[in-house]
């Protein structure tokens, strides 16, 4: 098996904020190469016990390998969306120690061609995380209308020639569809302005069919809500994300459960629950500059703590 590659984003300061103790149940939600599993299990000897979700085959092989070693791991090829289904069925009603999220997608996925996450490799239009998934890339940009495409260029690329470049997808298909990731790359490059900037035109549009092949922010938001259910008081949220949107989302969601009021500031009576987090730092953790050095990447990346205060 050809060697998976994972660079391993802020792992000591990651795991660091689940306050690790042996005898507690911790839950990794995206597994990658297994740097954060690795460093969880060996904080939470002997009798802890860590949960580890991954969708993508050639992780759950390359992590496999790496924690052999640890009889306390249950790695689960399924989405993190799943999360209250899977631990019901393993018999786990709370969340007791924490819960970790890597939001980003792997140095392996991103430069094994036929992936087809990279506009810079030719491959076939791919992007998906979970390789047995019926929905690609492919589709995203030969079946969507012109509108559909408009909005997620928009919403989940923050690109600013989306329409441009969503009209040119459609007159480009009626004559051939787009099948490779230097197509559909070519033909952002030269129907939009050459405006100078350090990243590719391409870029935020790749990104933004990446999250709709995914489901990216839909899974997180509904997955952030369902962990709020199977927290168990004082367990910890660990959070990296790796664009504007994640962040904002996560930023949103723990302001949200954070506060103790909700009401309308007119009404006299305050009638709502209390709080079920506590936000732990206020603004994120970035990466240190020795890490963004070895591994560039880093420098987009943003860590997010809350500690579950709800008996």
């Amino acid at each position: 098996m050809e060697e998976f590659k994972h660079y391993t984003v802020m792992k000591q300061e990651a795991v660091d904020a689940l306050n690790c103790e042996n005898g507690k149940i911790y839950v990794d939600c995206t597994l990658g190469g297994g740097g954060h599993s690795g460093l969880i299990l060996s904080r939470i000897q002997p009798d802890g016990k860590l949960i580890a979700f991954d969708v993508d085959e050639d992780a759950i092989k390359a992590s496999q390998e790496r924690l052999k070693d640890y009889k306390n791991l249950t790695i689960v090829k399924d989405s993190y969306s799943n999360i209250k289904k899977v631990l019901h069925n393993l018999g786990i009603e709370k969340i007791t120690g924490g819960v970790l999220f890597d939001l980003g997608a792997s140095y392996h996925q991103f430069n094994k061609a036929e992936r087809g996450f990279s506009f810079s490799k030719q491959a076939p239009l791919d992007m998906r995380f979970n390789q047995d998934a019926d929905f690609s890339a492919y589709d995203v940009v030969n079946s969507y209308s012109e509108n559909e495409l408009v909005r997620i260029f928009s919403e989940y690329g923050e690109e600013r020639f989306s329409k441009r470049i969503a009209k040119k997808i459609i007159e480009t298909r009626k004559v051939k569809k787009l099948e490779t990731t230097c197509e559909l790359a070519n033909l952002i490059l030269n129907c939009t302005p050459h405006v100078k900037s350090s990243i590719h035109p391409a870029t935020r549009v790749f990104q933004a069919i990446r999250i709709e092949v995914n489901q990216e922010l839909t899974n997180v938001k509904n997955t952030l809500n369902d962990v709020l259910d199977l927290l168990d008081f004082g367990a910890i949220i660990s959070v990296i994300s790796f664009h504007s949107l994640e962040d904002r989302l996560v930023k949103n969601l723990f302001k949200y459960h954070s506060q103790r009021c909700h009401c309308d500031k007119t009404q006299m009576i305050c009638h709502c629950p209390p709080p079920i987090l506590e936000i732990v730092n206020k603004k994120p953790i970035i990466a240190t500059d020795e890490e963004i050095k070895e591994n560039p990447p880093s420098r987009s990346a943003k860590l997010r703590i809350a500690k579950c205060i709800r008996r």
